[in-house]
């Protein structure tokens, strides 16, 4: 067979060895030039791809107190003087009362709870939501249903508090009222409710200089709902 066949059938190309460095540079720049430049653009996530939302409210403190104290509607309790000092020195409106606190009226927004002292329904605890956390509001009637002349004071929360506890400082319409009464010891009055689910419920009043009122009721043990508060409209 002749030399040309064979080299069409295994061809082969001779070149000189000073040449094959250049040609292995041109071979790796041409790889090079082909391979896609990274982008450094941010990747787009893919159509489906969750995206986190943040919450657009959170409940607060305020809002669990009264949901808390909502869940006991149309429950009454029995309660008991734990604190108060110093003690009275002239009649006692509370000795030997039978003392009972029912969560009577619920609703989103306020929640009112009579509280009766033996046969006097002349009390009720106005609880009220306010644009920065909660109001409590003290309504005093007459057995006519008729309004007293002090009532329907009390104060604003100024801080969070807590989920079992919301403190009420005296408000510039309270303090008025008080003054026009003589009675301008309660000018710096702080009320006070506490509620632990399940276990007790707590009203307190206390000043600076030593005054503290507490009347604990007992939730582990509903005792049968008082009859409507005097003035009670439903």
């Amino acid at each position: 067979m002749r030399a040309g066949y064979r080299a069409g059938m295994n061809p082969t190309i001779n070149l000189p060895i000073s040449r094959l460095p250049v040609l292995a540079a041109a071979v790796l720049a041409t790889a090079t030039a082909c391979t896609p430049a990274p982008s450094s653009a941010p990747a787009t996530p893919a159509p489906d791809a969750a995206v986190p939302v943040a919450s657009a409210s959170r409940e607060t403190p305020a809002d669990t107190f009264m949901a808390n104290l909502g869940a006991l509607c149309g429950q009454a309790f029995a309660g008991r003087i734990v604190a108060d000092t110093p003690p009275p020195t002239g009649d006692d409106a509370f000795a030997g009362k039978a003392l009972v606190m029912h969560v009577r009226e619920c609703g989103d927004d306020a929640i009112r709870v009579p509280f009766h002292v033996g046969e006097d329904r002349s009390r009720t605890w106005v609880l009220t939501r306010t644009d920065t956390g909660l109001r409590l509001k003290h309504d005093h009637r007459h057995e006519d249903g008729s309004a007293d002349a002090i009532t329907m004071y009390g104060g604003d929360t100024v801080d969070v508090g807590s989920a079992t506890r919301q403190e009420f400082p005296v408000d510039a319409g309270s303090v008025a009222m008080f003054t026009a009464a003589d009675m301008t010891a309660s000018n710096s009055n702080t009320w006070a409710m506490e509620l632990q689910p399940g276990d007790t419920f707590v009203y307190e009043l206390s000043r600076p200089g030593g005054r503290l009122f507490r009347v604990e009721f007992d939730l582990t043990r509903p005792v049968a709902p008082p009859p409507p508060p005097w003035g009670a409209t439903g």
